[in-house]
Order: structure tokens, then C-alpha cells, then sequence
């Protein structure tokens, strides 16, 4: 455990700690999923309906975040977020049909905001496909949540120019691959790099 919090405090203390005073958000436009997809009348309405309901959802968030000021906390803001879109989608799926679900949940993978880190399921991937002890895998995951932390920590100096946030993602991608390194035989790191080789940074649209 000690182990775990040594790599934690070592890749946060990497970071350009800076209070991020919030920005104007990019919301998603949900106006060009309706001129991509054919959607009758009552469609039309229910849709409309219930993307207002979750975007006001997002915003209250957005707003209770940026009262923090310089505490914002962009990571806590990312889960809510992730559970707004799934809570969202469950609605969705009563009003739209199979193959329009589909494009919608396309749709928003491809114009939401995601959390800069390794998802659950490339996790478990890792865990599984690396053979990780318990111990290996508390590494990963610390060293994962530092990642996300320190890169949100960085915002308000790359925010808006894309090359910048690309610079500081590697930077911080290149901590959490060492840190892993130091914990997993050379072995399961070698698998745990053959997993992650496609994870690069993905700018905003």
C-alpha cells in the first residue's frame, strides 16, 4: 500500500498545479443528430425533452463545479458527466429505435467530453490479458487516477490550444507508463505496452 502511495504523490507532484477558474464549456448539439437521423413528430418532442432535461443536469453540475474557484475538481465533474450520458441513453433507448440508438450513442462518444485516463474495461483488459497480481493492479490504477488528475490539474495553461494539451498528455503518459514500469515484472509491463500502444491523446473536435 505504501508502494501505491509513493507512485500517487510522485506523479500529482509532477503536475502544473493550477486552479482552474472554469471555462466556457462546448456543449453538445444535439440539433445536428436530428438532421443526421430521420425522427418522427413524438420523437422529435421526447428527444427534445429529454436532452434539455440532462444538459440542464450538466450545467447545474458545471455551475456547482466553477463555485469551487480555484477547487474546482474537473475529475468528480468527468463521473457525474459519465453518469448523466449513461442515465441519458437508458431514457433514449424508450423513445428511438435499435438501429437510431446506435448512431446516437455514436453520436455522443464521438462529441462528448471524456475523462483523460484509461477507462474500466481497458482496465480490466489489462488486469486480464497482463495477468496482474492485486498488488501490480492497485499500481496501475494509481498511477491511472494520478494521470487524470495531474492533466486536469494542467487545464487553465493548455486550455484551448490543442498542441499545448497534447505536450502536457504525453508528458503525464509518459509518468504513469514509469510508474507502472517500476511495479510490474518486465513481462507483464511488456503486455501491459502492447495493450495501451493505441492510447494516444485525442484532441477536442
Amino acid at each position: 500500500m505504501k508502494r501505491v502511495k509513493t507512485v500517487f504523490f510522485a506523479l500529482a507532484l509532477g503536475a502544473v498545479a493550477m486552479s482552474c477558474s472554469g471555462d466556457k464549456k462546448k456543449g453538445i448539439d444535439y440539433n445536428q443528430f436530428k438532421t443526421e437521423v430521420q425522427l418522427t413528430p413524438d420523437q422529435v418532442k421526447s428527444f427534445d425533452e429529454i436532452t434539455k432535461k440532462y444538459q440542464d443536469l450538466q450545467e447545474q453540475n458545471y455551475q456547482a463545479a466553477k463555485a469551487q474557484g480555484g477547487n474546482m475538481d474537473r475529475v468528480a465533474l468527468g463521473i457525474k458527466g459519465e453518469e448523466l450520458r449513461a442515465q441519458q441513453a437508458i431514457e433514449m433507448a424508450k423513445v428511438l429505435d435499435g438501429p437510431q440508438m446506435e448512431r446516437f450513442k455514436k453520436f455522443v462518444d464521438e462529441n462528448s467530453r471524456k475523462r483523460p485516463r484509461y477507462d474500466n474495461a481497458l482496465l480490466e483488459k489489462i488486469k486480464a490479458e497482463a495477468q496482474l497480481s492485486e498488488d501490480e493492479f492497485k499500481v496501475v490504477n494509481a498511477a491511472n487516477d494520478a494521470f487524470e488528475k495531474a492533466f486536469n490539474d494542467a487545464h487553465d495553461v493548455y486550455h484551448g490550444n490543442n498542441d499545448l494539451a497534447k505536450e502536457y498528455w504525453e508528458k503525464f503518459d509518459a509518468q504513469r507508463k514509469a510508474a507502472i514500469q517500476k511495479a510490474l515484472t518486465p513481462e507483464h509491463y511488456t503486455k501491459f505496452k502492447e495493450i495501451v500502444k493505441d492510447v494516444q491523446f485525442k484532441g477536442r473536435k
